[in-house]
């Protein structure tokens, strides 16, 4: 397959007349200055994977934004909310919601999904046949999607660092540290009918359930990424200060082998000087600005981690919404609401729209374990066009056209997207949307009038 663009997002800046070939899902040629040959694009990207994705929770869209019972509603009363929401869910359903999650993330110009995956058994807890059914069900999933898949089965063991029982919402999580090895060998043998670029790593839940002596053992079970939710709300900081003795990334900078494989979920409860020493392990803080502000989590310090050098991706965590640019928005808006400033992540060289993209595009890559990022020869060939013809874009060139994306438009100006070569969105409209979205709607129906 060979594309040219009109202009194209380099690694070193902006091209013209930009060919683009590529074969076994990868890039083999990058030629600026070429003469209009193959398919034309007025604009194309590089596309950022997503990289933290709980795909079942995009069925509970819309359905929790009433006050529980507390006098203060918060993330714990929305959790207990989505744990009897896994009492109902089946194997089946949890295939077509993912599928329909990653056909949404493909349109909206995500060139592949980071599944943490911790949906495991049945509601009472106990394995189904195949202990990695639900990974299975994941992966054919991405078979129909076409979405490039990293999975992440999740560690999970105790309900807390006091290493109480699993709550009954909690039960489809659980494995002992031996069960979760072959819970994991099962998952990657789920992987093998699909296409080469698909991933397998490991997610260690977090620290509140899975046990410190297990979290460096399990993480050595991935020869690929490494993922853990940290310092998301200030009940967890509290609670792992009293068990282990110091905050939670205080805690995983003395324990923990943290290296570029790693990828820190959430991190909305640092101080300066931990946000400063977990961006110089080199880990990615992976961020969900859409969710944490859902929940109430609190807000990422972007400002220091990026001036300390720290490497970020995107992901939509709860899939309440599902677009690449407002995750960036979000991520932005929330920097200036609180310093009260503007162009807060921007820099000298790079519009607030480019520095955004470009560190979701290197990190995310990073976070899926997808290798080399951009558009350059060797890396896989995730590729994202935009239409030009769009009213908010027309007329626009180089950085002016991402910071008109994430800030004056989204998912509508996507035209079309290639995950590891495969052509999945063509005129803005997942190629297989019709029948996702049939299977999506019969799950759904199911789901809710059992929930």
């Amino acid at each position: 397959m060979r594309l040219w663009a009109e202009e194209a997002l380099l690694p070193d800046g902006w091209a013209k007349d930009v060919a683009i070939g590529v074969e076994a899902g990868r890039i083999t040629e990058v030629t600026p200055g070429a003469p209009p040959l193959g398919p034309r694009h007025a604009m194309l990207l590089p596309a950022p994977a997503n990289a933290h994705s709980h795909a079942f929770q995009r069925a509970m869209a819309g359905l929790t934004e009433r006050r529980g019972p507390d006098p203060a509603d918060s993330f714990w009363t929305w959790r207990r909310l989505m744990f009897r929401f896994l009492e109902a869910i089946t194997p089946e359903q949890i295939e077509a919601i993912t599928a329909f999650v990653q056909m949404e993330m493909a349109e909206a110009g995500f060139g592949a999904s980071v599944e943490f995956h911790y949906l495991h058994h049945r509601p009472d807890g106990a394995p189904y046949d195949d202990l990695a059914e639900t990974s299975a069900r994941v992966a054919a999933a991405a078979a129909t999607s076409g979405l490039g898949l990293t999975l992440l089965p999740v560690a999970y063991q105790f309900g807390g660092l006091d290493r109480r029982a699993l709550a009954p919402g909690q039960r489809r999580f659980g494995n002992d540290a031996e069960r979760f090895a072959r819970l994991h060998e099962g998952a990657g043998a789920a992987l093998g009918p699909l296409p080469e670029d698909a991933r397998l790593g490991v997610a260690l839940h977090s620290l509140r359930a899975v046990a410190a002596e297990d979290l460096a053992p399990l993480a050595a079970l991935s020869s690929g990424p490494v993922h853990m939710h940290l310092a998301e709300q200030v009940a967890e900081v509290e609670e792992v200060e009293a068990a282990l003795g110091a905050r939670p990334v205080g805690w995983a900078l003395e324990n923990l082998p943290l290296s570029p494989d790693w990828c820190l979920i959430h991190c909305t409860q640092m101080t300066p000087e931990e946000t400063e020493a977990l961006a110089q392990t080199g880990a990615v803080a992976g961020l969900c600005p859409l969710t944490e502000a859902s929940l109430g989590d609190g807000i990422f310090d972007g400002v220091r981690w990026l001036g300390a050098g720290g490497a970020l991706a995107i992901g939509s965590d709860s899939n309440i919404r599902i677009s690449l640019a407002e995750e960036l928005r979000q991520l932005e808006t929330s920097q200036r609401l609180r310093d009260r400033s503007r162009a807060a992540l921007a820099t000298a060289e790079r519009s607030t729209g480019r520095r955004l993209f470009e560190a979701a595009v290197a990190g995310g890559a990073r976070a899926a374990g997808r290798g080399e990022s951009g558009l350059r020869v060797g890396a896989t060939a995730d590729l994202l066009a935009l239409d030009m013809r769009h009213p908010d874009l027309q007329g626009l060139s180089g950085d002016t056209v991402l910071d008109s994306f994430i800030f004056a438009g989204g998912t509508d100006m996507v035209a079309d997207l290639w995950s590891a070569g495969r052509h999945i969105v063509t005129g803005g409209r997942h190629v297989g949307r019709e029948g996702i979205t049939a299977a999506y709607r019969e799950a759904v129906a199911g789901l809710r009038a059992k929930a």
